[in-house]
């Protein structure tokens, strides 16, 4: 009588030393190239905030006219870094929850060499004048199939690892990465067939962008930066996850809710539309309570110290900046509100606060605790990592702090009709200014942490090649 074969649940678990072998290759490649997107970002963002203090800067320069760079920079932190930084943090999760090995991880190399092909031409086209023209879509038409291309490599791995999984009970941080594997292709093709290769016509165009923009930020992003919080919160606090329960209500709730947002007020929409957009905005406040309690009950059992552990003074930032995030969100979305920050620096600080802010420092805190086990070497410097975190949390508040304030300052003086337009716009300089130095600080820390890290990958690739050199190290992180 032939045997069944065993389903892959039933399989014994897979030992987390074979479990980070597999996934080592893709998701030290995706965190490599991530670094160099994220210095690249910094140094068109720094660029273009001196061009609004010096305009004549580089003004001969095509190339690099104040529209251009500011499309660059975005592009190449949510594309370059962001996308990859995420994707890296998600395909290591749902190999070590599931408890098998990463599913064909030269596939998934593939994918992220396609990408990197494609981000590299999408931002060499918005620098060439040929951009398309919508926010967080500027990258012209022909980058955007090798980019989906490239997706579909690492999302069919990252599900098939999932399908094999040897640990059937599924923990929270796997239905935000399963969720998130499927909405970016199906937001991304949308957004680029309704506003590049079919465009729809008139303010329809704006919707199609704002619904986009929301639904990248708030879902994916969002859903991939909570399953790592889920995780790494309580592992490097040393403690359970406080309730599943709150968390799952917090999935339903930004799946059902969390992409419908973001359409302003003053849109030249049907009324109906900027409204509905508003309460859905407001609704975000049921996710953010109970996130909010579940992070703070999950932190106040755990017996690590916050100062002890370098990770997860990283993370716990990251939670509270998606907190603080959502609370202005809300914030702006109301109508007496939005009629005068909507047209101020508030808008570009609360999106940065979520980007650098929540994403970013969630996957730092994963990037650190993850490439020494990946690697299976240390940090060849530990001070830089503690230098890293202090440039990166003083940079963040001296950028999206400036700008908050600034923007509501800005958006009274716009709103007085006895002030002209020039005094407006000079009564909020001063807050630009020290954003400006927040941006050089946040600069100098991911050239720290690139830094690091390229010596990291320098210091393992010679061990590999001098032979003894992998055992001595294998035996002395053991130890």
């Amino acid at each position: 009588m032939n045997a069944t074969p065993a389903s892959p649940h039933s399989l014994s678990p897979a030992a987390p030393v074979e479990i980070d072998s597999s996934c080592r290759l893709p998701v030290i490649f995706l965190f490599a190239c991530a670094a160099f997107w994220l210095v690249l970002a910094s140094g068109f963002g720094l660029i273009a905030s001196l061009k609004l203090h010096a305009p004549s800067l580089w003004a001969d320069s095509p190339w690099l006219t104040y529209g251009r760079v500011t499309a660059v920079q975005i592009n190449a932190l949510i594309y370059g870094f962001a996308a990859q930084a995420a994707l890296g943090v998600a395909l290591w999760l749902i190999a070590r929850l599931g408890r098998t090995l990463l599913v064909l991880p030269g596939h998934i190399v593939v994918g992220a060499i396609c990408w990197n092909a494609g981000v590299k031409i999408g931002l060499f086209g918005i620098l060439i004048g040929d951009s398309t023209g919508y926010e967080w879509l500027e990258m012209p038409g022909y980058a955007s199939p090798i980019l989906l291309v490239a997706y579909s490599f690492i999302g069919v791995c990252a599900l098939l690892t999932f399908q094999q999984r040897r640990e059937p009970a599924l923990y929270v941080s796997q239905w935000f990465l399963l969720a998130a594997l499927f909405w970016f292709p199906w937001i991304y093709s949308t957004a680029q067939l309704l506003l590049v290769f079919f465009p729809v016509r008139g303010v329809l165009q704006a919707s199609v962008d704002w619904w986009y923009i929301n639904n990248l930020s708030q879902v994916w992003f969002g859903f991939i930066g909570l399953a790592a919080i889920f995780y790494f919160l309580p592992k490097l606090a040393g403690g359970p996850l406080y309730s599943n329960y709150l968390a799952i209500l917090a999935f339903w709730t930004l799946a059902l809710f969390g992409g419908w947002g973001g359409i302003p007020h003053s849109a030249p929409l049907p009324a109906w539309m900027p409204s509905l957009s508003t309460v859905f905005t407001v609704l975000g406040i049921v996710p953010l309570i109970a996130l909010a309690i579940n992070f703070k009950l999950t932190l106040a059992g755990a017996p690590v110290k916050l100062k002890d552990n370098l990770p997860l003074q990283f993370v716990v930032f990251g939670a509270a900046a998606y907190l603080l995030a959502g609370a202005l969100a809300i914030f702006d979305s109301l109508p007496q509100v939005a009629r005068i920050i909507h047209f101020s620096f508030f808008t570009p600080g609360r999106t940065q606060l979520f980007l650098l802010g929540f994403l970013a420092m969630t996957t730092f805190g994963a990037m650190y605790h993850l490439a020494p086990p990946l690697m299976q070497a240390e940090w060849p410097s530990a001070k830089m990592p503690k230098l890293h975190l202090r440039l990166a949390t003083l940079g963040i508040v001296l950028y999206a702090a400036p700008l908050l304030l600034g923007g509501i300052q800005q958006g009274l003086a716009l709103n007085d009709p006895n002030k002209p337009f020039t005094d407006a716009s000079r009564s909020s300089l001063m807050f630009f200014r020290v954003s400006t130095l927040g941006e050089l600080l946040i600069a100098l820390g991911n050239i720290a942490l690139a830094f690091n890290l390229g010596w990291l990958l320098v210091r393992c690739c010679r061990a590999c090649c001098v032979p003894g050199a992998a055992g001595k190290q294998t035996a002395a992180m053991a130890q």
